[in-house]
């Protein structure tokens, strides 16, 4: 009969890899110290750099979409009316669905931003961007994108998109932010996940209410009305451009045209 340690041994192969870094499981103290220091210096770096980028919406999707392809030009023109209505169109830096976000909103003048990752292929700012930062861990950059979103515009997209998704629900569900509008474009896309909802509808794991959290639409002008009314009408957002500190050599905003929208109070 196999000891409890040979049963262990036998799945601890050499040739299995393993994560690396703080999701590696236990390690040694400094280690898990470092790790800590590392993600505050990304925390701080972070918040200087949006810090005066306004209130965003931030714009999801798949970074494999060509600019011939028909998302392509729907999420150009979501960030181009996005921009005219005042927002800073935040994505996640990278190409595809966010590429055509931020040129939307360089199209119409307006200020445009991405919080990009690290990935063992390297994912390079899209060129459409003013201001922008690359980090380490997804979920730093995640933090990043709802910080500072008033609302948010979920294009087609593959595992990353709907990561982003479903965290910007759950936060919003369990009210750890406040109710911010999700508009989920391209029905004929979605309507698997909306068939998937309605199914937890009915097995009681989510409330008939919780499917209110999301406008899906093929209709770009539902989206802007949408979000008009439960983002700057309801937090009472306003064109105001924020102060800086020339001692703390704060940058300035990256507004082109008009100033963006700032927050009454959050």
């Amino acid at each position: 009969m196999d000891r409890p340690s040979d049963r262990i041994d036998r799945f601890a192969k050499p040739e299995t890899p393993r994560p690396e870094g703080l999701l590696a499981g236990p390690r040694s103290r400094l280690a898990e110290l470092r790790s800590v220091l590392q993600i505050l210096g990304e925390f701080i770096r972070g918040f200087r750099a949006l810090h005066f980028v306004g209130p965003c919406v931030c714009v999801f999707g798949s970074a494999r979409f060509k600019e011939d392809h028909p998302y392509y030009g729907v999420a150009r023109e979501m960030g181009r009316r996005l921009a005219k209505l005042g927002f800073t169109v935040m994505t996640g830096g990278g190409p595809g669905i966010m590429e055509a976000a931020n040129r939307g909103a360089r199209d119409a003048g307006g200020p445009s931003v991405g919080c990009n990752i690290e990935l063992p292929k390297e994912q390079k700012p899209n060129p459409y961007l003013d201001r922008w930062i690359t980090f380490h861990h997804f979920y730093m950059r995640k933090v990043m994108m709802v910080k500072y979103s008033y609302a948010f515009v979920v294009m087609p997209g593959g595992l990353g998109t709907l990561d982003e998704l479903f965290e910007a629900l759950t936060l919003i569900q369990t009210k750890k932010i406040l109710s911010f509008p999700v508009v989920v474009m391209e029905r004929a896309f979605w309507d698997p996940m909306k068939e998937m909802l309605e199914k937890m509808v009915d097995e009681a794991t989510i409330a008939r209410e919780d499917l209110h959290l999301i406008l899906l639409t093929d209709s770009i002008d539902e989206a802007i009305r949408h979000i008009e009314k439960h983002a700057v009408e309801q937090f009472g957002l306003r064109r105001k451009a924020p102060s800086r500190s020339k001692i703390l050599g704060e940058p300035a905003h990256p507004a082109r045209a008009r100033g963006p929208f700032r927050a009454a109070r959050r």
